[in-house]
């Protein structure tokens, strides 16, 4: 099955794909707790019941702005950084022997289409296609073996990224969270419908194409991502895994590549969608502010 967040007239609501078109899910079930993909991650198997029998029903067509992030307001996002070799080594790193992990903010998502906030703090501003993972039963120390029963489906994002913040400190968070940097959509594709091992994965800057990479490139799989982070906390309802992002971002290049506002950055993941995102500077940010870093001669990641 495939769901979309979509923005309506009572706030965003959660839509199974229908016949013909996106269904509420939660008025076609009588379910108040399906309004949102948290309330269906929450809801196990008899939840996935209903939205079955609810795609059965006939739909409606929405327009691209009517996408709101497939996940509103995740729990957490857990991130993989370095996750595929290419990416290490342009970036002057040696291939990891251990996952590099940091955790982005809800208040960074925002929907497949929406616009995307270029920072007015950073000129560095990054692109970076991604698989997103989203948690379902969820659980702890999950073997790899075990993962999809722990996985609601998976989605497109784009892990946006102010790379001076980023490299500032030896902590990541600043730069991976500027609000309405991280597009999450336009679907999620339950776990059953696709298999992610070995998906094409791209991201394309005004026509084109940037990074080319598969899924099968990862050096910490799907199923061994969900491994390492159930290790040390317990997986939720609602938990977004973003995996790593390959080979070919705008600051390895030479001359580098940053995003700036008129931009159309788009990123597909073969089978489960594509998302489109134009930028734009950020608005109502102070003249002057007492931080900013430096630019860094470091690579960055």
């Amino acid at each position: 099955m495939r769901f979309a967040t979509l923005r309506t007239s009572r706030g965003p609501r959660l839509h199974v794909r229908g016949v013909e078109g996106y269904v509420d899910l939660a008025d076609v079930s009588k379910d108040a707790r399906l309004s949102s993909l948290d309330g269906l991650a929450r809801g196990g198997a008899e939840a996935l019941r209903a939205a079955q029998a609810a795609a059965r029903t006939p739909g409606a067509q929405y327009a691209n702005s009517a996408f709101a992030p497939v996940t509103t307001n995740p729990p957490r996002v857990l991130c993989l950084g370095v996750n595929y070799a290419d990416h290490a080594l342009e970036g002057g790193r040696e291939v990891p022997s251990w996952p590099e992990s940091f955790v982005r903010g809800a208040g960074s998502v925002i929907g497949a289409y929406d616009d995307l906030v270029k920072p007015s703090l950073t000129d560095r501003f990054d692109f970076e296609a991604e698989l997103a993972i989203i948690i379902g039963e969820g659980g702890r120390y999950i073997r790899a073996e075990d993962a999809s029963r722990a996985i609601l489906g998976f989605s497109v994002m784009n892990d946006a990224t102010a790379r001076e913040w980023q490299r500032a400190a030896t902590q990541w968070t600043a730069g991976k969270n500027f609000e309405g940097t991280m597009p999450i959509g336009p679907e999620l594709v339950t776990v059953d419908e696709i298999d992610v091992r070995d998906l094409a994965i791209s991201s394309t800057l005004n026509g084109t194409t940037m990074q080319s990479a598969r899924t099968s490139d990862m050096i910490v799989s799907v199923a061994r991502a969900v491994e390492f982070f159930s290790t040390f906390t317990t997986l939720r309802p609602g938990d977004v895994i973003a995996s790593g992002t390959p080979g070919g971002v705008g600051f390895a290049r030479t001359p580098p590549v940053f995003l700036v506002p008129g931009d159309l950055i788009e990123v597909t993941v073969e089978g489960i969608g594509t998302i489109s995102n134009r930028v734009v500077a950020e608005s109502g940010s102070p003249e002057q502010w007492p931080w900013r870093p430096a630019h860094s001669t470091a690579k960055g990641i």
